[in-house]
């Protein structure tokens, strides 16, 4: 089993509406990338201003739709770990979703966004996935997914770090910077691998202009800065993490952050 993994995020503008479009971008933006797991931005593939259920319904897709079936090929053609954001269908109800694929099976996982943001509860139902992990076994790792506004609740990052993930991921469409005072907080009080794949562009939603902020960035469990691109570039960054080292969670010889929790106070 490796040591160290490849991790990339893809940063780009997906085009408001148009699947299609944006599923042939993914596969160019990736078509030269080599890792072990590549991490795409939420929403990627319709963008994100969406006012009402009327315009997410014709786009919202089932686990075995188009969408899904192009994330499972691309997942085993790179042979990668792959997190893409997407809209979901599930009977009657729409969901703000994250796909988790591996390439050595068909089945995918789905997280389903637990926190809506502003004026997404008009076009999304609240999500009732809960958190949990994907164990990799074949690249020894275990990721939590959560996206966009989720970060702005502590307990989703320990929730997953309890639960075993050694990487936290979150696709994004973040619209402002606040995030990066707070994410390497998040890998530092629970010793995990943090990475946030935010999109760039703009879009309008009613009388507003929603102005994507870029700079994703993949943080060490110790709070430090692996990796960052640029506001408003399209690009793919990179970094080597070692799932392994986040398992230990002892800081000194008497003291261990997880088993020094008492959470009947809490």
């Amino acid at each position: 089993m490796p040591n160290a993994l490849t991790l990339a995020l893809i940063q780009f503008a997906p085009d408001f509406s148009d699947k299609k479009k944006n599923l042939s971008r993914i596969a160019n933006l990736t078509k030269n990338i080599a890792a072990d797991i590549l991490v795409l931005p939420e929403l990627c593939t319709t963008g994100y201003a969406f006012a009402s259920k009327s315009q997410t319904a014709p786009l919202a897709e089932s686990l075995d739709g188009e969408t899904v079936r192009f994330f499972q090929a691309l997942a085993k053609e790179k042979n990668a770990l792959l997190v893409a954001g997407l809209i979901e269908k599930s009977g009657d109800e729409i969901y703000n979703a994250a796909l988790i694929c591996r390439p050595e099976t068909e089945r995918v996982a789905i997280y389903r966004k637990t926190h809506l943001f502003y004026k997404e509860p008009l076009a999304f139902d609240w999500g009732n996935s809960g958190f949990f992990t994907v164990k990799d076994e074949a690249r020894d790792i275990s990721i939590g997914v959560m996206i966009c506004y989720d970060w702005r609740f502590p307990e989703v990052t320990r929730k997953l770090a309890l639960a075993g993930a050694d990487l936290v991921v979150c696709p994004s469409n973040l619209v402002t910077d606040v995030w990066r005072k707070v994410m390497p907080a998040r890998a530092i009080e629970n010793k995990v691998y943090v990475a946030i794949a935010n999109r760039i562009g703009a879009e309008r939603l009613g009388e507003e202009t929603l102005q994507f902020s870029g700079e994703s960035a993949i943080f060490h469990y110790n709070g430090a800065t692996l990796a960052e691109a640029g506001k408003s570039t399209e690009q793919v960054i990179f970094a080597k993490i070692e799932p392994r080292k986040t398992r230990q969670k002892s800081i000194n010889s008497e003291n261990n952050i997880f088993s020094d929790r008492r959470d009947e106070f809490y």
